[in-house]
């Protein structure tokens, strides 16, 4: 499975009410769930008008079946090739 970033375009996602997260990523479960095995969610950001998701899957296309199934858009998906993080100096 490849790795994901997906950059959401949601106004006001920033200033939702907790219910309102919790019912949007209780929908992304269900459709994740539809979907099977080939997809998986990891995490996600919210800035003001944004939401960064994280996810691993099989390819881009099942990303976007996601994305239209479960009406949140994937306003740009990239893969990601590389993750540099603070231990990177000592990666043997």
């Amino acid at each position: 499975m490849q790795r994901y970033l997906i950059e959401r375009d949601i106004p006001a996602i920033g200033s939702l009410e907790r219910e309102q997260i919790r019912a949007a990523a209780q929908k992304s479960n269900d459709v994740l769930k539809d979907l099977g095995t080939g997809i998986q969610w990891v995490q996600s950001f919210a800035t003001p008008d944004k939401l960064f998701c994280v996810y691993l899957a099989r390819d881009e296309a099942i990303v976007r079946d996601h994305a239209r199934i479960s009406g949140f858009p994937a306003t740009r998906i990239y893969q990601v090739k590389r993750v540099v993080d603070p231990t990177t100096p000592t990666a043997a």
